[in-house]
């Protein structure tokens, strides 16, 4: 193993914690190595695998990697995996509305193996997202009414809706070569085997995939097509034992309403049973206000973005804004399990959205510990998402740089880049276990 990755660290104290307890001062870490990705073409990435999928990228690299990062036990210590986000997308203002726009509408998301040596982020193989027949999903829209409308780089032409898109966040691979996806657009959970296709998503109930080309299943609680758009499933762990998911919703679902859902605290972890397939628990998350960082101090704008499960009942979980992160230690056990509960049904009034004391309502939320304040150390990169365990005294994280889109020209070239997708290397003050 290299140094980097054994170097003696500090010792700390922690706090055991309670939603509603003080919080101790942050533990402190230390950034040991940072990794920038080389710069590669997407319509090259793409079309190496994808002949001819991608005729026009705008100049815009691959890049977006930081929707999660992945690494097991058995992987050797400077190989990681990672996930795309749905592709370059953002928003321009068309009659006081904006438009969500998609420059390359072509692109797949892809699962990516990455190799870090010598400051550098190389590509080992980059898998895109495919159906049955290798037709790429593509990152689009699924559903009207449900979904943003897509459009094209400049928002005057609308695209058509594709329920095979994926708008990727979380991943995890098993120890047989497949991997687990999770998605904001539902939010849905997807089974993809090793060679990219999908083999199955899981879907809330309520939801109607009737053109999707890959089989739907409709088992996750009918309340989660409440989520926030763009808000919907963020993060993703496995058990070590590979026998349970654990994940996350990014913000509170907007139950009943969106002035509710937006003013929450309240979001969920939902286990879900690998072996039957469907969800066998639900735990509530109460999210932290971080009172020092000023304008972000509102529940709108903290979001949960990756988690770990360290066993059965512990997770890290990674609780940000843009400006901060910090990573908790998660404990499940002494946690309410609400599946199936009044708190899953939209006729319950209150919602669990607009409870302020979830103790009056008998209801336990999971308990945290602070790990670490990512945004407290030298040269962490803003909008950090993804998280993986290097061992017991260092972690890894990645940050989600938009796809490095910077300035376009008229014809929506891209001639600027913006901020790189790197991999920080960190070691923490105390051990994870």
């Amino acid at each position: 193993m290299s140094s980097l990755f054994a170097r003696r660290l500090f010792v700390v104290a922690a706090l055991a914690l309670t939603a509603t307890a003080v919080f101790a001062q942050d533990p402190a870490g230390e950034v040991v190595a940072t990794y920038t990705l080389s710069d590669v073409a997407i319509a090259d990435a793409q079309n190496a695998n994808l002949p001819d999928s991608i005729s026009n990228d705008r100049g815009i690299l691959l890049s977006g990697i930081g929707s999660d990062l992945w690494r097991s036990a058995d992987d050797d210590a400077d190989t990681f995996w990672a996930i795309t986000d749905r592709g370059p997308n953002g928003q321009i203002r068309v009659d006081d509305k904006n438009r969500r726009t998609f420059p390359i509408p072509e692109f797949t998301p892809h699962i990516l193996q990455l190799q870090v040596a010598e400051d550098t982020i190389t590509v080992l193989q980059a898998i895109p997202l495919v159906n049955g027949e290798g037709v790429p999903v593509t990152g689009l829209s699924n559903l009207d009414g449900h979904d943003e409308f897509p459009w094209d780089y400049n928002a005057q032409t609308e695209l058509a809706f594709n329920q095979n898109g994926l708008d990727t966040e979380g991943l995890v691979r098993t120890s047989a070569g497949d991997f687990w996806v999770v998605d904001e657009y539902s939010p849905s959970i997807a089974l993809i085997n090793a060679q990219g296709q999908v083999v199955r998503r899981f879907v809330p109930e309520d939801l109607v995939y009737d053109s999707a080309s890959y089989e739907i299943v409709n088992n996750l609680p009918a309340l989660y097509s409440a989520r926030r758009g763009n808000r919907g499933f963020e993060g993703l762990a496995i058990s070590p034992d590979e026998s349970t998911l654990f994940v996350v919703l990014q913000s509170p679902l907007r139950n009943p309403d969106a002035e509710i859902g937006d003013g929450s605290r309240q979001t969920r972890i939902l286990a879900f049973d690998i072996a039957s397939e469907t969800p066998i628990a639900e735990y509530v998350y109460e999210i932290q206000i971080s009172t020092e960082f000023g304008a972000e101090n509102v529940p709108s704008e903290m979001k949960l973005s990756a988690v770990i499960a360290l066993d059965a009942d512990t997770l890290l979980v990674l609780e940000r804004t843009d400006a901060i992160a910090k990573i908790f230690h998660v404990e499940l056990a002494d946690a309410t399990n609400i599946l199936g509960s009044a708190w899953d049904d939209a006729a319950t009034a209150p919602s669990l959205e607009a409870l302020t004391d979830l103790a009056a309502s008998d209801v336990a939320p999971v308990a945290k510990s602070l790990v670490i304040d990512l945004s407290t150390l030298v040269g962490m990169p803003e909008k950090i998402e993804g998280m993986a365990v290097v061992d017991n005294d260092t972690i890894a994280v990645i940050n989600d740089n938009d796809f490095q889109i910077g300035d376009f020209d008229a014809d929506g070239n891209m001639i600027s880049s913006g901020v790189p997708s790197q991999i920080l290397i960190i070691n923490l003050a105390q051990p994870l276990n």
